[in-house]
């Protein structure tokens, strides 16, 4: 007897691998959009699921941002239905407000999510690949973005997981390919006025030219690398952040942060104030420079403003809100 085809294979190992420590009787749910890399996984899924008696189910998000996405989304949940998978289609409603439409779109997708999966009580898994890693590093670095953004997508982070992040985009398209699926083709994509897009279609394949094929894949390696080094650094600053803090949990003691390596400093500083209410989207490195010179440069400056709108002063001795 013949096993699967090869990308078929190496899809569901990839799943197999994810969801190995689970315990036992635990749902997943499949994020599907019906694009090649959500269609592979749901395939994969849907057979891995069947075969260690797990409950597997799909949701699709439509954004409502296109003509038609309301039939895209059902066909994808159809197509999902047929591969053993119950699914259902959530409408969200996108509200772009001081960010663009990209990041709105994934602000409600993401959130529409956690609510399914929290109703659910499932694992719910995203189809990344390694070729969404490689152009996630791009994207930061062209940003100008630290180590916490260098290393890229994480594999898992709550109660979201994405198996394929090893896997190339190809992998998921041969796939597609041997099951006889036909992926859903997003227009934006091919959109060129969105940054992503350009790093997909001109960039990345640029790259490969110039200094020949495994770029994607070194760049994966270098996010996998930064990722394991900024985990211990997030770490230290978060206890560096609990020796910092005083009875106002909205106060942090200056002298405690000064001594500190700027690494650590920096990362305990953009923590709390998160905490305390800065949108983390909107927060920059500049942001959180200006309130470590509070710490590191006090000359009598005063309150340093934050998105949120909030003010940070340093008063007594201790970091407060202003």
């Amino acid at each position: 007897m013949t096993g699967p085809p090869e990308a078929v294979a190496a899809v569901r190992s990839a799943v197999r691998r994810d969801l190995a420590d689970l315990a036992p009787g635990t749902a997943v749910l499949v994020a599907c959009s019906g694009g090649a890399d959500s269609l592979a996984l749901a395939a994969a899924t849907g057979f891995v699921a069947q075969r260690s008696g797990r409950t597997a189910s799909a949701v699709v998000v439509d954004h409502d941002l296109q003509p038609g996405s309301a039939g895209v989304a059902e066909a994808a949940a159809a197509t999902c239905r047929a591969l053993g998978l119950a699914a259902r289609v959530v409408r969200v409603e996108v509200r772009v407000s001081g960010q663009g439409p990209e990041a709105a779109a994934r602000q409600a997708r993401y959130a529409a999510l956690e609510d399914a999966g929290e109703r659910a009580g499932a694992a719910v898994l995203l189809g990344h690949t390694r070729d969404d890693q490689a152009e996630q590093v791009l994207l930061g670095l062209a940003r100008g973005s630290g180590a916490r953004s260098l290393a890229g997508i994480p594999p898992r982070r709550g109660r979201f997981r994405r198996p394929l992040l090893g896997l190339p985009r190809a992998t998921t398209e041969a796939a597609c390919a041997e099951l006889g699926l036909e992926p859903w083709q997003d227009p934006a994509n091919a959109d060129e006025s969105l940054a992503r897009s350009r790093v997909r279609r001109t960039l990345l394949p640029a790259l490969e030219a110039g200094l020949g094929p495994g770029v994607g894949a070194a760049l994966a390696r270098s996010a996998e690398q930064l990722r394991a080094d900024a985990e211990v650094l997030e770490a230290l600053a978060g206890e560096l952040l609990t020796r910092a803090r005083v009875r106002d949990p909205d106060a942090l003691e200056c002298a405690v942060l000064a001594t500190a390596p700027a690494a650590l400093r920096t990362r305990a500083l953009r923590r709390w104030l998160v905490e305390v209410g800065a949108p983390a989207g909107s927060l920059t490195r500049e942001h959180v420079l200006r309130c470590d010179a509070l710490l590191v440069d006090w000359r009598g400056q005063g309150p340093v403003g934050l998105p949120g709108p909030l003010a940070v002063q340093r008063r007594c001795g201790r970091l407060t809100l202003a």
